[in-house]
């Protein structure tokens, strides 16, 4: 009795720990992301990518998640939204991580569903700005450096019409985003949502990055994710680098948890993307 006894509290210690690490343990996935439309002034752009946090904490006000992103010297921060969570909605707590990522290079923010589900976009958006962080709302900014030119745009969450989220709400704000932008400038867009690859790959976006599908949430060694809201069981983008033609896509597996309280196999993760000019 008391040998059984042991070996059930090893086994539940045991998967204490498994769960601890899958969502606890950070994981920085890199990528080089090499292209000759790459302005020469731009080559070696090092952009740092978050997605998904949930309200998920990473140490005492976020101190080891930033931490570990201050040590990777980004140039940039991309927030692909869900930095909420609606469930349990705590802007507070994800405040206290972007004070920090403020101080390490410039940010900029697009919202997920999470944010226009919960109501309170305008709260959400004004507090970063107040921040210093560089909200995108179906727009695009031009960074210049030694006269070349470098394209960020973000687009919002398909949930901020009334329209059902489809390829082509999302094709019209993509439309109004880059209207004007040469097509011969090199483009990187924000956009939470993987699922919509080809409207990107059909608007000849350069690279995007993405979130939603938390890696599938549960992943299966060698199959890769179960589930991803958007794409259902056995989803096609849950993470890692996608491309077709000219177009990349970069999917962030995402930080925290929603719905389905854990991940499995499947590590919170920074995306690490740096750029190479051909």
């Amino acid at each position: 009795m008391k040998n059984k006894l042991l070996k059930i509290i090893l086994i539940i210690a045991l998967v204490g720990v498994f769960l601890y690490v899958n969502n606890h343990w950070l994981q920085v996935s890199s990528h080089e992301i090499s292209s000759d439309r790459i302005p020469a002034a731009f080559d070696g752009l090092v952009i740092v990518q978050l997605s998904d946090l949930h309200d998920a904490e990473f140490g005492r006000e976020q101190v080891k998640l930033a931490e570990k992103v201050k040590k990777l010297n980004p140039d940039l921060i991309f927030l692909t939204g869900d930095l909420i969570d609606s469930n349990r909605y705590d802007l507070e707590k994800s405040l206290h991580l972007v004070r920090k990522l403020v101080g390490v290079a410039d940010v900029y923010y697009v919202t997920g569903n999470h944010e226009v589900a919960v109501n309170q976009v305008d709260e959400i958006t004004g507090a970063l700005r107040a921040l210093g962080v560089n909200v995108l709302n179906n727009e695009a900014k031009v960074l210049e450096q030694n006269g070349e030119q470098l394209v960020i745009a973000g687009i919002e969450d398909p949930l901020m019409e009334p329209a059902k989220p489809s390829e082509k709400t999302i094709a019209k704000y993509m439309d109004r985003t880059f209207d004007g932008i040469p097509d011969q400038n090199y483009r990187l867009l924000l956009s939470h949502r993987p699922e919509v690859f080809d409207v990107y790959v059909d608007r000849q976006v350069d690279l995007i990055f993405t979130g939603h599908a938390h890696g599938g949430q549960v992943r299966i060694p060698g199959i890769g994710g179960i589930i991803a809201p958007g794409q259902g069981w056995f989803p096609t983008y849950t993470a890692g680098i996608y491309t077709k033609g000219i177009t990349t896509m970069a999917v962030s597996r995402g930080l925290g948890n929603s719905i389905i309280p854990y991940r499995i196999f499947n590590r919170p993760e920074i995306v690490l993307v740096t750029l190479k000019k051909e």
